[in-house]
């Protein structure tokens, strides 16, 4: 009597969750079905995500954790093998990409804002950055009041760009801001004198320092101006994956894979050329992976 009824019981309780499970929709059901997905990456943002040897491969840390994402949606859509495509973005594109579906999934250096989430979704945080100067160590420069006549570059298309434009006006500074094409560029021209300070988000102005010839010679000061936490991207209304993509990150926070990929990253040395940032885990990281979030930071 017990095994048939038991039989029966299992029979609707799978009935009846296979009927509880919505079909795939959206990009997550484009994946499935064409087996690959198209990662944005930057290629010059060092540690997050950057071009470092030869092979012409994106690496770093955000290119890690989009691994971990891929795996988990490989395992979830039960595809034997996902392939991954890389597609290059910028500060001015990515966002675009995204939108048009020419980008599955960018995880890179994108900050969440009120602004942009309106126009794409975005999911857990992965780092918490402060707008920072980088300066030649004995510049005087401590801080955005020390800029006064002199020369300072941003990155085109970056909510930091905004800030300091907006600054140097609401507080007259008289500082003349130039628009680099990307961080590289505006680390060049901070070396080369064309700039006085460079001013950024303080995780990105770590990767560039660990570049210079001689990383101790440069620093990174001023009290905290804009702050941000970095998310991944993905298609406004794009649900099914959004939740995807955060039960991913979720277990990579809840596992403690994330020290091992962070310390990677940041406080080891790392291509090309062994650099290392020395930037250890902050205080507020270690509260966002404690209570994963994107909400905008104030």
């Amino acid at each position: 009597m017990f095994k048939p009824t038991l039989v029966a019981l299992a029979l609707l309780f799978a009935h009846s969750t296979l009927a509880d499970t919505p079909p795939l929709s959206g990009t997550l059901k484009k994946i499935a079905d064409s087996g690959s997905i198209t990662l944005g990456y930057r290629d010059s943002s060092i540690p997050f995500s950057y071009i470092g040897d030869h092979s012409g491969k994106p690496m770093g840390y955000s290119v890690d954790l989009a691994g971990e994402i891929v795996k988990h949606l490989q395992s979830k859509l039960a595809v034997p093998q996902l392939k991954v495509r890389y597609n290059l973005v910028t500060s001015q594109t990515r966002i675009p990409l995204v939108q048009n579906g020419t980008v599955d999934l960018e995880c890179g250096t994108t900050g969440v804002t009120a602004e942009r989430q309106k126009q794409v979704d975005f999911s857990y945080g992965f780092i918490f950055v402060k707008g920072q100067l980088l300066t030649r160590k004995g510049s005087g420069i401590k801080g955005l009041d020390d800029l006064k006549g002199k020369n300072v570059v941003s990155t085109a298309g970056t909510t930091n760009e905004k800030y300091l434009k907006n600054y140097n006006l609401e507080h007259n500074l008289g500082a003349f801001v130039i628009s680099a094409k990307d961080h590289g560029e505006a680390f060049m021209m901070l070396q080369s004198g064309r700039a006085a300070a460079f001013y950024m988000d303080d995780a990105l102005l770590y990767g560039e320092r660990a570049k210079a010839r001689a990383p101790h010679d440069w620093v990174v000061v001023g009290e905290a101006q804009s702050k941000e936490i970095y998310s991944c991207m993905v298609r406004k209304g794009d649900d099914q994956l959004l939740a995807a993509v955060n039960e991913a990150l979720a277990d990579v926070y809840r596992s403690g894979r994330i020290d091992g990929i962070y310390k990677r990253w940041f406080e080891q040395p790392i291509p090309p050329k062994g650099l290392n940032l020395e930037f250890p885990m902050t205080s507020e990281l270690k509260g966002l992976i404690a209570k994963p979030s994107s909400e905008p930071v104030q």
